[in-house]
């Protein structure tokens, strides 16, 4: 029996044309916002077989409807989703994610899809979509205080005073072998 080879994409919805309308907030989370409720696995699944008609024509539609397209997962409020297509078309998958350019239902926001992981197993592109949400987590944070100090900085000037960080002795460079060879044997034998 053949077992049926299949590819799993980890793909994000970003909305870079919103750079720079929300000042207070960093760019990471203006780019990584959540997307619409309406977006449901049905529509996305329509959109992007539209955009496969549209790019590829009769062929594309012919080889995603065999491919067994499929959304595995999606969530909207971290504009995330898995699809899961055979090994052979999934080239054809990305190439039509990258030419959408809005969130596939009615008056859909401009976007970008970006295709984040490919992978052979569905654990690994789980694995993938925890370790790209810590990264973006990380992101924020870093950018959020790079801001707050520039904020604070810009409201009380430059800080004059810097603390001094405590001396610490260097640590002892202990052989703990050459204890064992030193010691002799002091018996009355």
């Amino acid at each position: 029996m053949v077992r049926i080879k299949e590819r799993y994409l980890l793909v994000n919805i970003l909305y870079p044309s919103e750079i720079g309308l929300k000042p207070g907030v960093p760019d990471v989370v203006v780019i990584n916002q959540p997307t619409t409720d309406k977006l449901k696995p049905q529509a996305l699944l329509n959109g992007i077989r539209a955009e496969v008609a549209h790019t590829f024509g009769d062929f594309g539609s012919g080889a995603l409807e065999g491919g067994g397209l499929q959304v595995k997962y999606l969530s909207t409020a971290t504009s995330t989703f898995i699809l899961r297509i055979t090994r052979a078309q999934y080239r054809m998958l990305w190439t039509a994610l990258t030419f959408m350019d809005h969130v596939p239902v009615r008056d859909g926001k401009p976007c970008t899809f970006r295709v984040v992981h490919v992978s052979g197993t569905i654990r690994k592109v789980e694995e993938a979509a925890i370790r790209h949400a810590r990264d973006l987590m990380f992101a924020v944070k870093d950018q959020a205080g790079e801001k707050e100090k520039a904020t604070l900085e810009a409201m009380f000037g430059q800080a004059k005073r810097t603390r001094q960080a405590a001396a610490m002795p260097a640590p002892l460079n202990v052989d703990d072998d050459s204890g064992d060879e030193d010691m002799v044997d002091i018996s009355d034998d």
